[in-house]
């Protein structure tokens, strides 16, 4: 009842009473609005409406529709998933290169995504840049070929009972096309066209192509092999103002002759990919098959840097006479494969699988330079190498059992798995220490590697379940599941999760869950370091390290062993069905994370260089950070989601509403270590930003209004969505902590698809139609002016966007 109220309390009350009258569209591959799902459960034919938890199915057709510029998976996801978050990030290092996104407003590393029900890895590279996702190694969503998929199944509830570690937000199934014959080519053009206000420009930018091509062949009488490539390119995006000269920079002639130009950058990054996959199943008999899948991607990509100004430290005039802008370079290598065989044996089904996942992320530098170099700097460097690999070996089994007169489904499985994390230095230039005296050290730009910050990591984790469910009566279905989990860092962990649905009247049910749930620190997490050189919040050029908590450093600040996440999820939901073209659910939920895994603010007191340096023997050491479990946190919230379908003008209408509302407040901060207090430091562990990042920096209110008409040769689409309000804080030190909220938005997007033959169909539309941007930061915030708009409202930076689509089928 607290959520309730806590509902009443917010807009989104009044957003409830109009969505009821909303509706979800069923996609071509689906029958009805109730399609039968496999996430979550291991009893057969569950539906969306029969499951103990929330579970969203969305098709290849509702991906396609979603408009998603340049082929992201992750850009389609946050337009048709409320609970969903994909911000955008800019001058923010690796974080321009690797996206990170979030469910349910928890940590992007507390969802756990599958591909055909198996466990994908993480991305190599770690988010230390950014604002949402710092610290965390999340998985890539745009890693994985949106042309691969038939069906993604979105489980939103703590799942870790069932599947491990990860799963405290939910679970992401994305299944991948099984289709035995035929195939599709498409191929997808794009722009962004917007009038920019703040320099009074027109602007036509981030112009993208996107094409793909698979087809399907049969392996026997029962056997199919699906395959496909993608490949897409994507220019960069600019909405910097108009440069106001930060009055900290020289007030030099050659510095203040810029003023007025737009000297940085801020927007999408430059990106080219290429990817393939493929999916195929052999029988061996009629109860045993072979199968594998497998994804490959390679995107390359150019992200933006802050301005460095003619006359100043950190520039060789010589080389950069009218200053210099570094760009970073994002190089991603992503694998994903698996093979196995399943079928039956006895009264047992079986499915025994190798699951291999590889990442690797190769972060360079360009037009940057070491100004400690001086004249013999080079201008391109490679700065760092982040490898990541896991191995999974699983044997699940299912049977039937009689219990009680009843039959339930009895699920048991066994899983061991191989992680491994390493970093590369990047080359000498990029971290020497030069002969000009005063000159920042290293490439600027760049979150540099140095031989004393490699790390090379692994582990093992050893799991096993069992779970049963079935109906209790002709109304009353359960599950129950237990799992435990040894890792060989930190021990063993127990998860559970029981759930309930109950239908007290005909078409009507109530459903409950509730569930402990772990994420484990990730090897990145425990080990990475880097040597920083850069720009502080204050603008300020800074010397800085993050340490490792096995550091002795680190260990003399006050770092601690770190532990896992461990959860507590509950979950109270209705659902309904009038008839065969109506149905609502409504699901209020609250997760409570303990030992909430972070990087910590950066500490740079005032005593700290000297303090490193006596104790240590390390100079220049400005800045520390480390991570740790500073937080508690508790997330309330509700989702809803209504669809209706009915006959209109010789088609078919289909309605969509979907309203999301979670809100995280701070349980519990550890106290500062005090070994920091005698260093003057103050709430680093978890300071004024970082809980602004976990409460307020990504909207708590999202609605979605959607519909689509189908006719024999057209199909038109449209979609309103309203993106809650932001809040962003920055602390500049000595008190100064500028704060503002970024009002809710609306987005418009529709789409018109002409059928012009029965292979061939040709589609024009436009995300952000009506050309929306946030409100306009303020000066204590806009960074004098280089950046009008900030990149965390979901709305985004980038304005209206247009785009036409041919896809061919055969």
């Amino acid at each position: 009842m607290s959520a309730i109220r806590r509902l009443h309390r917010t807009p989104l009350a009044l957003t409830l009473a109009i969505v009821a009258a909303g509706a979800h569209a069923a996609g071509e591959e689906t029958a009805t609005l109730d399609p039968v799902v496999v996430t979550g459960t291991r009893a057969k034919d569950r539906t969306t409406l029969d499951s103990v938890a929330p579970v969203d199915v969305l098709t290849a057709q509702d991906l396609r529709s979603a408009g998603a510029v340049n082929g992201e998976l992750g850009a389609a996801l946050a337009t048709l998933l409320p609970s969903f978050n994909f911000p955008r990030q800019s001058n923010s290092g690796g974080s321009d290169h690797v996206r990170a996104a979030q469910l349910r407003g928890l940590s992007p590393d507390q969802v756990l995504v599958l591909i055909n029900g198996k466990r994908v890895h993480t991305s190599a590279l770690v988010n230390t840049d950014t604002k949402i996702g710092r610290g965390t190694t999340p998985v890539d969503f745009n890693a994985i070929p949106i042309s691969a998929i038939q069906r993604i199944e979105v489980l939103r509830d703590g799942a870790g009972a069932q599947y491990g570690s990860d799963a405290i937000a939910g679970v992401i199934n994305i299944i991948l096309d099984d289709a035995p014959e035929g195939g599709e080519v498409s191929a997808t053009y794009g722009a962004h066209h917007t009038d920019f206000k703040p320099t009074g420009r027109t602007l036509t930018d981030g112009q993208s192509g996107y094409a793909a091509a698979k087809f399907g062949s049969r392996l026997g009488e029962a056997g199919f092999v699906r395959a496909g490539v993608e490949v897409n390119e994507h220019a960069a995006t600019n909405r910097a103002g108009y440069d106001q000269i930060p009055f900290f920079e020289n007030q030099a002639p050659a510095n203040l002759a810029l003023a007025g130009r737009r000297n940085y950058a801020a927007g999408d990054p430059k990106s080219e990919s290429y990817s393939a996959w493929f999916n195929g199943e052999l029988p061996l008999s009629d109860a045993a098959r072979l199968y594998a899948f497998g994804t490959f991607t390679a995107r390359h990509s150019v992200g933006d840097n802050y301005f460095r100004y003619p006359d100043g430290s950190a520039n060789v005039p010589s080389i950069y006479p009218d200053g210099y802008r570094p760009e970073s370079l994002g190089s991603n290598r992503d694998w994903q494969s698996a093979f196995g065989a399943k079928g039956r044996l006895g009264e047992w089904n079986y499915d025994a699988s190798l699951d291999l996942g590889r990442n690797a992320f190769d972060y360079s530098l360009r037009r940057s330079l070491n100004a400690s170099l001086g004249e013999s700097s080079p201008t391109r460097f490679f700065s760092a190498g982040y490898r990541s690999g896991q191995t999974v070996g699983n044997l699940d089994l299912t049977r039937e059992v009689g219990l009680g007169g009843r039959v339930f489904t009895f699920a048991a499985g066994a899983e061991a798995r191989h992680e491994n994390f390493r970093t590369v230095a990047g080359d000498p230039a990029s971290y020497a220490v030069g002969p000009v005296e005063g000159a920042p050290v290293g490439a600027q730009a760049g979150a540099n590697l140095t031989p004393q910050d490699i790390a090379d990591l692994s582990r093992e984790v050893y799991g096993a379940y069992a779970g049963l469910s079935g109906d209790l009566g002709e109304r009353l279905f359960t599950e129950a599941a237990a799992r435990w989990d040894h890792y060989d860092d930190f021990g063993g962990k127990f998860t559970g999760k029981l759930g309930a649905r109950y239908e007290f009247a005909p078409g009507f049910a109530v459903r409950a869950a509730v569930s402990n749930n772990l994420r484990a620190p990730a090897l990145a997490q425990i080990g990475f370091e880097s040597t920083s050189i850069g720009y502080g919040n204050d603008g300020r050029l800074l010397q800085g390290r993050i340490l490792s908590v096995r550091h002795p450093v680190a260990r003399a600040l006050g770092a601690q062993e770190l532990q896992p996440e461990t959860s507590r999820n509950v979950s109270l939901g209705l659902t309904a069905r009038l008839g065969d073209d109506f149905t609502a659910t409504l699901d209020f939920f609250r997760i409570d994370v303990d030992d909430r895994i972070t990087l910590s603010e950066t500490i740079d007191s005032a005593g700290l260089e000297q303090y490193v340096f006596e104790r240590f023997g390390l100079r220049g050491v400005q800045s520390v950070a480390f991570f740790t479990n500073a937080v508690d946190t508790r997330t309330r919230g509700a989702e809803l989601v209504v669809n209706y379908r009915t006959a209109l003008a010789g088609g078919t209408l289909a309605l969509t509403a979907a309203a999301s509302y979670n809100d995280t407040t701070l349980r519990r901060i550890k106290p500062t270590p005090a070994a920091l207090t005698e260093l003057g430091a103050g709430d680093v562990l978890i300071g004024v930003e970082e809980r602004n990042t976990l409460t307020s920096a990504a909207p708590r209110q999202r609605l979605s209004l959607a519909a689509r008409w189908d006719v024999s040769s057209w199909s038109l689409s449209g979609r309103l969505t309203r993106q809650g309000s932001t809040t962003r804080v920055f602390d500049f030190g000595d008190g100064f902590q500028p704060r503002q909220t970024y009002g809710a938005g609306w987005q418009l997007d529709a789409e018109a698809e002409y059928r012009v033959s029965e292979r061939l169909a040709l589609a024009v539309g436009g995300n952000n139609l009506t050309d929306r941007y946030p409100d306009r930061s303020i000066a204590d915030i806009s960074y004098f002016g280089n950046f009008p708009y900030d990149v965390i409202s979901p709305i985004g930076v980038n304005g209206a966007y247009y785009y036409a689509r041919a896809r061919y089928t055969f």
